[in-house]
């Protein structure tokens, strides 16, 4: 890529310049965080600071994984890649493009990802579940078929597959442009075998099928948070993130339905961010258990099907009551 005073938003010279005083790995992962926090960018696609996205964006754009030993930090780029990665980490802070959009991928539970528009950068602490073997939860049970629901880009889903190499899972979402690209991820990780992907409004089409496992990350933003959401959210399908006014109509429905699909063991872990409060408020007899990360709860909680099944009634009214007359 030929650089251009039109691309990076400075004349020739500084851009000659700044591209002759940069030459290693580690030069330009300093420059771009010092540029991302100069220019006040937001960081939620990911990664939460500046230089963890310029290291993303450096190494993924010299096609080295985030891992190397810090060593290879003193290796020095080559001119094409030093006006490569410049122009990416302009177009970082002129277009407030998420990292993982630029470079089209990402890392989840340590594994490689597509990433694009289709679907929403894979972020979410069930990454943390998946590692640990969703250890308490399933520590003495017998699984063998999961769900995961919105999948989005199949982040989730795959790596349970990946995982847990005896497990078979299922990959439901409405969006027929996010399905793509989970079938493309689902090729790029060799799980074709175990995974399937499946267009379906939650458990449409799923009929019929019953999970010991379901595990979900469905949107849940309110419209008006929404509304004040930084401008790389924009870039991300609106679709992926919002469900109401409180972020929760999907949610309820979700629970609504969830029973007939579980497993008689069955668990439901789902997502629902900051909504964790409105949910709780209401349905407070409806004993949530909410999951402690390293860092906190993170509003996600798990749900046996036996407590969906005692407490449907109280489900029902509250789901109902949300649907178009």
């Amino acid at each position: 890529m030929s650089a251009s005073p039109i691309m990076c938003g400075h004349s020739v010279c500084r851009w000659i310049a700044v591209t002759a005083e940069l030459a290693t790995i580690i030069d330009f992962i300093r420059y771009g965080a010092s540029r991302f926090s100069a220019a006040g960018l937001t960081f939620g696609h990911s990664h939460d600071n500046p230089i963890d996205e310029a290291t993303h964006l450096v190494l993924a754009s010299l096609h080295l994984p985030p891992d190397i030993p810090p060593a290879y930090g003193a290796g020095r780029l080559t001119t094409a890649e030093r006006e490569n990665v410049l122009a990416l980490i302009e177009r970082r802070v002129g277009e407030r493009l998420p990292v993982a959009y630029l470079v089209g991928d990402t890392w989840f539970a340590g594994l490689k990802f597509k990433s694009d528009r289709r679907a929403l950068v894979p972020r979410s602490p069930i990454a943390e579940l998946i590692e640990s073997g969703f250890a308490p939860w399933l520590d003495d049970r017998q699984v063998e078929r999961v769900l995961d629901l919105c999948t989005g880009s199949g982040c989730i889903g795959i790596a349970i597959a990946e995982y847990n190499p005896d497990w078979q899972v299922d990959l439901v979402d409405i969006s027929a442009k996010a399905l793509s690209l989970a079938r493309e991820n689902i090729a790029f990780q060799h799980v074709e075998a175990r995974v399937e992907a499946i267009q379906s409004d939650l458990f449409a089409g799923v009929k019929g099928r019953r999970y010991d496992l379901i595990v979900s990350n469905p949107p849940y933003v309110t419209e008006d948070e929404y509304a004040a959401l930084p401008s790389e959210y924009a870039y991300e399908p609106k679709l992926g993130l919002t469900s109401g006014a409180d972020g929760l109509d999907l949610c309820l429905r979700l629970l609504d339905e969830a029973a007939d699909h579980l497993a008689e063991d069955g668990l439901l872990i789902v997502e629902v961010g900051e909504s964790e409060h409105a949910l709780a408020a209401l349905l407070p007899e409806v004993p949530f258990v909410w999951i402690e990360f390293k860092v906190g709860q993170m509003g996600v909680f798990a749900l046996e099907r036996r407590d969906l099944v005692e407490h449907a009634a109280a489900i029902h009214a509250v789901a109902a009551a949300r649907r178009p007359s």
